[in-house]
């Protein structure tokens, strides 16, 4: 994979911190500034998702799901009530 280099002008009190945190995991400060960005990537992808999802179902469930979403408890309860 290509790497691109880049400047980043960064408050001394969060440089401080990054560079505590690369020197306590033994990496160096621009691998955990790649570790920071794929994580908040990740979460920003997921919560994006989520959005998504919501939005999906912000009508409820239309006739069809919310027939199979009762069989689905039906199904539950009576595997529940069953004896092992």
């Amino acid at each position: 994979m290509a790497n691109i280099k880049t400047d980043l002008s960064l408050p001394d009190s969060l440089y401080n911190q990054v560079s505590i945190l690369a020197n306590e995991m033994q990496i160096p400060e621009n691998q955990l500034f790649i570790l920071a960005m794929e994580d908040y990537l990740h979460r920003h992808h997921q919560q994006e998702l989520l959005k998504s999802i919501n939005e999906a179902y912000a009508d409820g469930l239309d006739p069809s799901e919310q027939a199979m979403l009762e069989g689905m408890r039906q199904h539950q309860r009576q595997l529940a009530e069953t004896e092992w």
